[in-house]
């Protein structure tokens, strides 16, 4: 089973991929996702009678966007995937799922998904 996640937004969208069905989920994350990730989708696995090991590979949306929400759900999916030895990768825009998908049939693993904020950082300087 292929999980595809995108966690740039604070609606947090996730796709199950396997051989004959798919479901996708929308969830309220808000300021919620870095407490309620892992649960919301273990949830999600057990509504389907799966669990954990039965994932076979991992796409990430790797920005742009939220940097709290792509650097948390990065950090969760990569853990998972070293965890569990299997493949990760990212892709960016619109068609990003379709980018991930064609990079896991060609056998791409990219270990680690950095994330991509679309432009340089905006530092600020404390006040006297």
């Amino acid at each position: 089973m292929i999980i595809l996640i995108d966690t740039s937004t604070p609606i947090c969208k996730s796709t199950f991929i396997d051989d004959n069905w798919r479901q996708d989920d929308d969830w309220q994350s808000e300021r919620m996702l870095a407490k309620g990730l892992m649960s919301h989708l273990d949830k999600l696995l057990k509504k389907q009678k799966r669990t954990w090991l039965d994932i076979s590979s991992i796409g990430v949306f790797e920005g742009p966007g939220s940097f709290t929400g792509i650097r948390i759900g990065l950090t969760v999916m990569n853990t998972i995937a070293d965890a569990q030895k299997i493949p990760i990768v990212g892709g960016r825009g619109d068609n990003w799922q379709n980018e991930v998908l064609a990079k896991l049939k060609a056998g791409e693993n990219e270990k680690i998904v950095l994330p991509f904020y679309g432009r340089g950082a905006n530092i600020t300087f404390p006040r006297k």
